[in-house]
């Protein structure tokens, strides 16, 4: 997308006002899926910027987190009254 009002920002990264980037949010994200990076603006003054999502690695699981936090009665697998009849 070629903008009159874009500008460029550290390293040729392309700036966008605000205004544009809610016009064109689409087209954006699609660059930026692309692997570009995109600077959101108000004023001229940098705000924002929009760069490709990249996970990390996923956190371990940390057995016993819970432990001494949560209180289970020795008959919470008991059938319920109301249903000890049903057929």
């Amino acid at each position: 997308m070629t903008n009159p009002g874009a500008t460029a920002y550290r390293g040729g990264v392309e700036t966008v006002n605000i205004y544009d980037a809610k016009t064109h949010l689409s087209r954006l994200l699609e660059r930026v899926e692309r692997g570009e990076r995109i600077v959101i603006a108000r004023a001229g003054m940098p705000v924002a910027m929009l760069v490709p999502f990249a996970p990390g690695p996923p956190e371990p699981r940390r057995i016993g987190l819970w432990h001494g936090q949560v209180r289970m009665s020795d008959d919470f697998d008991a059938p319920l009254p109301e249903l000890e009849d049903a057929p």
